[in-house]
């Protein structure tokens, strides 16, 4: 009897020391072997569910540590576990809460992700509530079933079948067509996934960029008001200017039409003399300069110098290069034959002034054998065709 009281005082004393947390912080037996080095990960769930303290923690369903706490932080669960050390878990490790049977225990599962393991996890680390997850609970299959059952959309579902059928009777043809372009539609979408992507990249660093540029942007703005209020105060004038600008447009278009045969039949005249000058375009300043010293050449700066004149001079005395010179399309060419003598006269002859008859003699013209004084008058003036008109009228009809 002494010895249970004894045995009794001892654990009472090292529950006093060890500090009092209910039934869940007393170690059951046969728990997971944490050995002797265990490290402690904290792990943040969006829900709980019934998880508790003492709680197993498995790794491909092998138990490898236990929940040390379970505390609220914030919105989010806060889950610290501690694991055996000799447990070896990448850094990004994805954590998960099960139940052993249907109705059975809540554990805390560690697994490896499905893809890019990274890193070792250690004492201290945090898997964060993106990589964690709860199994769906047997309460809320029963009372979605519940739901659906009582009240739910069973008896509705034989309605909507009835009228789907009712809808798509007759119209299956045009309803596969519509189906197959949507499958159309979805696979472009799918092939330009990238394109569309890429995109969407661009228009985000176009908004990054204005983000970063939205001060000068309001400032021009605030620059262009006054600009902005001009046009406004001058709406009717700039309105007015635009009708005549589409007036004058009409009335350009117009004429251009009109003169459209025109202007081609003068481009095309201009061809030939386009041609010849690109032709002759050497020589074309070469000569330009004797038009602007005309009748001197460009070397006539080397004739006079100080009181005195440089001049060279060449005289052919060849009589037949003197005949040809002077001579050259007057009646007296030697070139000339008798059919060249009869088209001079009668060019001559087209060239003869018409004749003309005066009714009344002007006022100071002498009239034939008269002597030249202020009363003389002409009665009349004949002109004839041909020289002897031509000669009357110089010699002897206007002084």
């Amino acid at each position: 009897m002494r010895r249970f009281a004894l045995a009794l005082a001892g654990t009472s004393l090292a529950l006093a020391g060890c500090g009092f947390q209910g039934v869940q912080s007393i170690p059951l037996p046969g728990g997971p072997d944490l050995g002797d080095d265990p490290y402690k990960v904290a792990i943040e769930f969006e829900n709980v569910l019934d998880l508790v303290p003492q709680s197993t923690v498995k790794v491909n369903d092998v138990s490898v540590g236990r929940v040390e706490d379970v505390e609220l932080d914030g919105w989010r669960a806060r889950v610290t576990v501690k694991i055996n050390g000799s447990v070896k878990l990448p850094d990004n490790a994805v954590a998960r809460i099960s139940q052993t049977t249907l109705l059975g225990e809540k554990y805390v599962e560690l697994s490896a992700p499905e893809q890019g393991a990274v890193g070792e996890l250690s004492d201290g680390d945090q898997i964060l509530m993106a990589a964690s997850s709860s199994s769906t609970e047997v309460e809320e299959v029963l009372s979605a079933l519940s739901l659906l059952l009582n009240g739910g959309g069973i008896q509705q579902i034989s309605t909507i079948t009835k009228e789907l059928n009712a809808a798509m009777s007759g119209r299956e043809q045009s309803i596969k067509s519509v189906l197959k372009r949507i499958d159309t539609f979805v696979g472009t979408l799918d092939k330009q996934r990238h394109t569309i992507t890429d995109a969407l990249d661009k228009i985000d660093r176009l908004l990054v960029k204005l983000e970063a540029e939205k001060e000068t942007i309001a400032d021009t703005i605030e620059a262009t008001e006054p600009a902005i209020s001009v046009l406004r105060q001058n709406q009717k004038d700039l309105t007015k200017m635009l009708v005549s600008l589409e007036k004058f447009g009409d009335v350009s278009t117009h004429v251009i039409r009109s003169s459209k045969k025109d202007l081609l039949t003068n481009l095309k005249n201009l061809q030939p003399v386009l041609k010849n000058l690109n032709k002759a375009g050497d020589l074309v300043p070469e000569h330009a300069v004797s038009v602007v010293t005309f009748p001197f050449t460009d070397a006539f700066s080397n004739t006079v110098r100080g009181d005195f004149a440089n001049m060279n001079m060449t005289v052919s005395l060849d009589f037949e290069e003197l005949a040809h010179n002077l001579l050259t399309g007057t009646d007296l060419d030697p070139a000339l034959g008798e059919s060249l003598a009869k088209q001079g006269q009668a060019l001559r002859d087209l060239l003869a002034p018409p004749g003309i008859s005066v009714t009344q003699t002007p006022p100071g013209v002498l009239g034939v054998g008269d002597e030249a004084g202020p009363g003389s008058i002409l009665p009349s003036i004949g002109l004839g065709t041909g020289d002897a008109a031509l000669q009357s009228l110089l010699m002897g009809g206007l002084s």
